[in-house]
């Protein structure tokens, strides 16, 4: 059970209550789990007495599995019952005991109040690339170039093959290099040389990553020079990809092509649709809302450096030097503005829709989830946390919200055109007559 203590403009506090007998099955949950789990010698799996498990697991341990259980349940559902969109929250749990309800208080920040503007009548003009024969063929050469072969000659070197150079000096080695996408300075250093020859390319002033490499010149041997080799398009290149036929190798890529272009058509629409809900919209923003969201995506910037090897710090310092810190700042606040309008345009639009994802629904997505990272629900639960769940609940809603407007939008469209195909109709038969 939910009660609201207090709201004052986006500032909310509320209490859950959980029985004591939701309590108990929590705590039965987790004692089944670790009696199946916890290998204790001298007894069979399931069957050694709470006492000792508890003796090799703590009853810390079982306290807060049983508490984060109870929280990843009752947080969300508390939210959902006092219809509440949090955009973050602290959670102050009380004290938690076997036979007892279990309390928590929840202090949090709402989204502002927002005013869309009337989308009933709006005509979304993007939609889906048209598959051409043109189209296809481009992607049917496309197969053969990605499918090529290479043949050694006896030649200079063309514009088009691949050639095997052996790197002098130290850090040095032997590749291939592919010169139809190879850059113009070792495709113009290579082209008309031959097998056997010593060749000096000249690499010009760059940047990699966050290092400024000086004009160099790299010295390479000619190892080996080969041709690409492209297969004719009939039924044995069909036969190379697994398809009975060149004819049913065209008609299974077609209808991949107008699949992968419908997606698009849906996502430019989805895009065109959210775009406009964003520049009729009426909202005051707090700039905490706005900073949060930057930071946020800061840290994962700093993340994804940390997993390639980089330190925040020397790539700050770098932008620094280079003059172009500003700048990187400035683009990471417009793209939080971004973001956050698009939450707070999509979150209204459910709200107005009325949208609501059932708790099968909610369970349905998690489970699969869950199931395309390898994890079990409540493991996946867990990783989450109570805010991760009630998040993800947030962006169901909201995406369910969003496939029914383009739908109704869709099938207005739809009916405007029979209404004008009738009135079509109905004229001509008239001067006919």
């Amino acid at each position: 059970m939910a009660e609201l203590i207090s709201r004052e403009g986006n500032k909310v506090e509320f209490k859950v209550s959980v029985p004591a007998a939701e309590v108990n099955r929590a705590y039965d949950q987790v004692w089944a789990g670790l009696a199946r789990d916890v290998r204790v010698p001298g007894f069979r799996p399931g069957k050694a007495p709470r006492k000792v498990i508890e003796g090799r697991v703590g009853k810390g341990y079982v306290e807060q599995e049983v508490r984060d259980r109870l929280l990843e349940t009752h947080y969300t559902q508390a939210a959902r019952e006092l219809k509440l969109s949090l955009v973050d929250a602290s959670i102050e749990p009380q004290t938690l005991a076997s036979g007892q309800t279990f309390e928590f208080t929840v202090k949090g920040e709402t989204y502002p109040e927002v005013k869309l503007a009337d989308w009933s009548g709006l005509s979304l003009s993007a939609a889906a690339p048209e598959i051409t024969d043109e189209v296809l063929e481009r992607t049917l050469n496309d197969l053969r170039e990605r499918n090529a072969t290479f043949e050694s000659v006896e030649r200079p070197i063309e514009a088009g093959d691949q050639v095997t150079i052996e790197e002098e000096g130290e850090d040095g080695g032997t590749y291939p290099v592919y010169l139809d996408v190879a850059e113009a300075h070792v495709r113009d250093a290579l082209v008309g040389k031959t097998k056997g020859d010593t060749v000096e390319i000249t690499v010009p002033a760059h940047s990699h990553g966050d290092h400024e490499h000086a004009e160099h010149t790299v010295t390479v041997k000619v190892v080996d020079v080969k041709t690409k080799q492209l297969q004719e398009l009939d039924d044995a290149f069909a036969g190379s990809l697994n398809f009975d036929s060149l004819e049913r190798l065209r008609t299974d890529l077609k209808g991949e092509l107008e699949r992968r272009a419908q997606q698009e058509g849906e996502a430019a629409r989805r895009e065109e649709f959210i775009t406009a809900l964003v520049d009729g919209m009426e909202a005051d923003i707090p700039q905490a809302l706005l900073d949060r969201r930057r930071e946020g995506m800061l840290e994962e910037i700093k993340d994804d450096l940390g997993r390639q090897g980089v330190k925040w710090g020397e790539y700050e310092a770098f932008m620094q030097e280079q003059g172009k810190l500003d700048d990187f700042m400035a683009d990471l606040g417009k793209n939080a503005e971004s973001r956050v309008k698009r939450d707070l345009v999509l979150e209204k639009l459910a709200e107005d829709l009325k949208v609501q994802v059932s708790d099968t629904e909610f369970n349905q997505t998690m489970n699969a989830l869950a199931q395309a990272n390898g994890l079990t629900p409540a493991e996946l639960s867990k990783q989450l946390g109570p805010n991760g769940i009630n998040s993800y609940y947030i962006s169901l809603v909201r995406e369910k919200g969003l496939q029914q407007a383009i739908a109704q939008l869709s099938g207005a469209k739809s009916e405007g055109s029979e209404a004008a195909e009738s009135t079509e109709e109905q004229s001509t038969e008239t001067s006919a007559e």
